[in-house]
């Protein structure tokens, strides 16, 4: 396996673990997921055919390594977005813990780009 293919992996893991936060509507899409038709997507149960544009990883910008990993998500009205920001970034760090065991904790950045 690839550095890039783990990494891709990796990054389908988190949007899994954070489309199951409580309150989350769904990942911010992306700007090929708008333009995408109705009768190009995938039917149901197909799976995910391009990787989460809501959730970007990297290495720490000082050269360490030390990853920063960004999320967008939209939440769901009813839930207070504070909350969920707070329980998507302690899912994704308890997440992270054992893959990233022994090297330096990841800076983990949530923001809510809108609520439905």
């Amino acid at each position: 396996m690839t550095a890039r293919t783990a990494s891709a992996a990796l990054v389908e893991d988190v949007a899994g673990v954070v489309e199951n936060v409580p309150g989350v509507a769904f990942l911010r899409p992306g700007l090929a997921d708008r333009l995408r038709s109705a009768l190009s997507a995938p039917g149901p149960g197909a799976g995910r055919t391009a990787p989460a544009s809501g959730v970007r990883m990297a290495p720490g910008p000082d050269g360490t390594d030390a990853w920063h990993v960004d999320i967008q998500v939209v939440t769901v009205r009813r839930a207070r977005a504070l909350d969920v920001a707070r329980a998507v970034r302690a899912a994704v760090q308890e997440h992270l813990a054992p893959p990233l065991a022994g090297g330096p904790v990841p800076t983990v950045t949530v923001t809510v780009t809108g609520q439905v």
